[in-house]
This record gives structure tokens, sequence and C-alpha cells, in this order.
């Protein structure tokens, strides 16, 4: 049964549309990356796919059931990390994590492996007043894979975790995937999840303009390719009047050029023709912040200018 099956979902609030015409699956063992700029619909999906509100349009369908009825959704076994979380400070770790897990009608038997595995086994029995920000996105990661979730939703979740806690949290990601969680993530970092997930939906106020993995991404788009040479010292010349076509940049022995993805083998027979004159030649595609921006016009929380449709006309 597939996970998350949304089809042409829409949410309004008032005459403001959130989301609208939102069609997106999520299969087992997948980690999605869901991206937007403030605005954009990501919160709306995530409480849709919840079952807190309900679509005007459209349907939501959790494994095959509709989300908004709890009864029919027990046992569907769901862990959700909110953006702020909030936990009482007069328990302690370990209490808090008893408490979500009575509340989930699960055994506390596993709590202290959990809190383990987000590093919080020497904190546990502190107060959750004294615990730094980091240290309380890690036991709301905890309480989320209570149950041994089979769908976890995961909204900006790597927020106060220094890198070496952002790898670890990333590595209990993979974990999960690997043993058939889907995993639905919202972020503002894209260098994360540029390679921490398996496909990747951009959201731009309200509407879902493409979902699919960096390579989709980047062929729709069709950003230039950037193809770096290291050329003999006296060949720079050569080197520049052969590729006048694709105007090389540079100083001295490094050169830069780019080229549309479809004209990236004709410039590497142009090199390789060359012979000795090119002692080295790296290709760099665009990132995920370049593809992001394109597809948008902003970058995340910032414009960047025009509309991609309008910088194409």
């Amino acid at each position: 049964m597939t996970p998350v099956t949304l089809s042409s979902a829409a949410k309004r609030y008032g005459t403001q549309w959130a989301v609208r015409g939102i069609d997106l699956s999520l299969m087992a063992g997948e980690r999605l990356a869901l991206l937007g700029h403030n605005g954009a619909g990501k919160t709306t999906l995530m409480k849709l796919i919840l079952g807190l509100i309900r679509p005007e349009e459209g349907s939501v369908r959790i494994f095959g059931r509709d989300p908004a009825h709890s009864r029919g959704m027990e046992g569907a076994a769901i862990g959700f990390l909110p953006e702020n979380v909030t936990f009482h400070n007069a328990m302690t770790g370990r209490e808090t994590l008893a408490f979500y897990a009575r509340l989930k009608r699960q055994s506390g038997a596993g709590c202290s492996d959990l809190l383990d595995r987000v590093g919080l086994a020497g904190a546990a029995d502190r107060r959750v007043a004294t615990y730094s920000k980091g240290m309380r996105q890690r036991l709301g990661l905890a309480q989320a894979l209570l149950g041994a979730p089979r769908l976890l939703l995961l909204d900006e979740p790597t927020t106060g975790l220094d890198q070496s806690l952002r790898q670890t949290f990333y590595d209990i990601l993979a974990d999960l995937a690997d043993n058939g969680t889907a995993v639905l993530l919202s972020s503002h970092l894209l260098s994360e999840v540029e390679t921490k997930t398996d496909r990747i939906a951009v959201m731009d106020r309200g509407r879902l303009l493409i979902a699919g993995t960096l390579a989709d991404l980047r062929t729709a788009v069709d950003l230039p390719l950037e193809v770096r040479l290291t050329v003999a010292r006296d060949r720079t010349q050569d080197v520049v009047r052969r590729l006048a076509p694709f105007h090389p940049a540079g100083d001295g022995e490094a050169l830069s050029l780019w080229c549309r993805p479809q004209d990236k083998m004709s410039v590497l027979r142009e090199v390789g023709a060359m012979g000795s004159a090119v002692i080295d030649i790296d290709i760099h595609q665009p990132g995920l912040d370049a593809v992001y921006a394109r597809l948008t016009g902003t970058t995340i929380g910032k414009p960047i200018g025009a509309p991609v449709a309008e910088q194409a006309s």
C-alpha cells in the first residue's frame, strides 16, 4: 500500500488558496524532500497528510485511508516532528519520551534505546529546562521515532543541530528508509537534502512545480554545465581559440566554459582532440540551490529576480 497519495488536493483559508492541484505520491522506503519558500504551502501539505485539516478539493490518502478519520488511521504508525518543538520543562527527557509513548499506545521499553540513538543517553534524567535547542530537537526526533513509524514527517528537523549531529540524523533516516519507512522532509538547507534524499518536490505559491530526482530537476531547468580545464602552460591560447564557440574564460592554466547538457559530448570531443594541450578536465553540474532558483525565481527566502518564464521570454 502506498504510504502517501495526494490527488488534486487543495486547501483554502477564507478566499486564499494555501495549496491547490497537488498530485504527489510517496513510496515505502523513499526519502522525499519538500522545498519551498515561506508561504509556499509546505506546512499546509503536511497538515493535510496528518489529517489535521481536510482538503476542499481532491483527496489525501495515507496507506489507502483518509487521514482525517482518526479511527481509520489507528495503527498506521505515523511519526511527526514539527518545526518548533515544545516540551514540559519540569519533565526529564526520559519522562517526556515515556509520556509520548503512552499517548501513542506504545510500550516504554524502547525509550532508553531511542534516547541513546539520538545522543541523549547521558542527559536522559536531566530536566528538559536544562536542554539546549539542539537537545530539544533530538528529543523531538526520538518521540517521532516511537513505534517504528512506517511514515515519518519532519518539518525543518536539523534546526539547532551541529554538523556531526546532522550527519547522525541523516544516518538514522537512511536506516529507516532501508527498512521501508517513507520519509517526507521539509527543509531550507538545500545542500543537505541534495545528497541525503531520493527525490525532491518543489512548491511555489501553493502549487507543486515539479517532483523528481535531482537529475530530473536539472533536465527540466536546462541549466548549463561548467567544464573546468587545466591546460599546458604554453598552450592556453591554442585551447581558447579551439573552444571559442563555448566562450572559455580564465587565466593561465585554468579555464572554464559553460555548455548546455546536450552539448557536453561535443565539448568533450573537442577537448579530446587537443591531446596534451589539456592536462585535466572536471565537469560540474548545477547544484540544487541553482536549480531551485531557476524553478522559482528565488533562493530560499530571498527573491533573485524575475520568474523563469519571464526570464526566458
